[in-house]
């Protein structure tokens, strides 16, 4: 993004950078000034208060504050999770951590299109449930989760327990308001936002207690301790404001690009494995006469990079987990790719995308 390039070569030359916001000279109170306006910023467009945002890292350090910060810090409200099998990795090894720790982890099923099965949601909320972690936006297929079905299920069964949302793939792409929606603890990263990677940032609702996973002098409220990055907190809220900014819009063009690269898919033999009614910046698609590590370096070749599943864990090249929830055969997930798009993608490259395809067609297909 422009405007964070921008911003972050100001910075390098700005004294107020390198100032150490807990300092009490004036370059201390400057720096202060412009961390809590960054976070004032953020909250604006969450609708959200000041107070209810926390700077992380990244969503996975947001993920693991999340969810390890509110069971420690409310151990006696229960030792009961409830997840789904479709998580994003960073959700799935914190999951597995607590359950060697004493902590009972339920996961429910998903149907074919990745949306929870509500049923098994309702039987396995219990009195004590403390948490359910979901995914806002598959991060591998797009499938977007029907929050109020979610919430609306949690409060019959449970009104005390706790929602968590992974809403790295939604934020700035899809309108969210954890207030509004009934959330109560959501995980966000820069990166995806056009910021920078290195910085994200949680929601924590008013009224709850997480424990810290960084101890030390006590910034953010006690929350993450450690000094606070100025020009990373305000790459973060100049990229998120800007990425609501025309978000109708972004996401319009978006899925004409998705339309049209998924038509190129279909025409070549491919198969759409993303929902129908997905998020248009995640597409997920199966080439049967390919491996997919090899398309991956076929369209390479063209300056097109996607992926094999979820970048954070295609070197693992094992069958992604998410499609096999959702029961995709095997030897089709074995084929499937992710495709990202975002507000910078544009309709011209859909001819350079036509044409790579059908020269890797002609020269690799099995």
């Amino acid at each position: 993004m422009p405007e964070v390039t921008q911003l972050i070569e100001s910075h390098l030359s700005s004294q107020c950078t390198f100032a150490n916001p807990g300092s009490l000279h004036r370059l201390g109170v400057s720096a202060m000034e412009s961390f809590e306006n960054s976070r004032r910023r953020v909250a604006n467009v969450l609708g959200a208060q000041p107070e209810e945002i926390v700077f992380t890292s990244g969503g996975t350090e947001s993920i693991n504050f999340a969810i390890r910060g509110y069971l420690e810090a409310n151990s006696r409200k229960g030792k009961h999770i409830v997840s789904t099998q479709t998580e994003h990795k960073a959700t799935l090894s914190i999951l597995e951590y607590l359950s060697q720790c004493g902590y009972e982890v339920t996961y429910i099923g998903v149907d074919d299109l990745g949306v929870p099965k509500w049923e098994e949601l309702e039987n396995a909320i219990r009195p004590d449930t403390a948490l359910l972690t979901f995914t806002h936006v598959n991060n591998e297929t797009g499938t977007i989760l029907p929050i109020r079905t979610l919430v609306e299920i949690k409060n019959r069964k449970n009104r005390s327990a706790v929602i968590h949302l992974d809403c790295v793939q939604s934020l700035g792409k899809i309108p969210f308001s954890p207030q509004k929606d009934g959330i109560d603890l959501a995980s966000m990263s820069g990166h995806k936002i056009h910021a920078v990677k290195g910085v994200g940032a949680i929601y924590i609702k008013k009224g709850i207690r997480l424990q810290p996973l960084i101890i030390g002098g006590g910034q953010q409220s006690g929350y993450r301790s450690g000094t606070e990055s100025i020009f990373l907190a305000e790459a973060f809220a100049l990229a998120l404001e800007k990425s609501v900014e025309n978000c109708e819009a972004a996401y319009q063009k978006v899925t004409r690009i998705f339309d049209l690269v998924s038509a190129i898919i279909i025409s070549c033999g491919g198969v759409i494995l993303s929902p129908p009614d997905g998020s248009k910046y995640i597409l997920n698609a199966a080439m049967p006469m390919f491996e997919a590590e090899t398309l991956l370096h076929a369209l390479e070749e063209h300056d097109i990079f996607i992926s094999t599943v979820s970048a954070c864990a295609s070197k693992n090249k094992k069958v992604s987990h998410v499609l096999t929830a959702m029961g995709i055969d095997k030897t089709l997930s074995r084929s499937a790719v992710r495709i990202s798009f975002s507000r910078f993608s544009q309709t011209d490259d859909i001819e350079k995308i036509s044409q790579a395809f059908e020269q890797v067609i002609e020269r690799y297909a099995l």
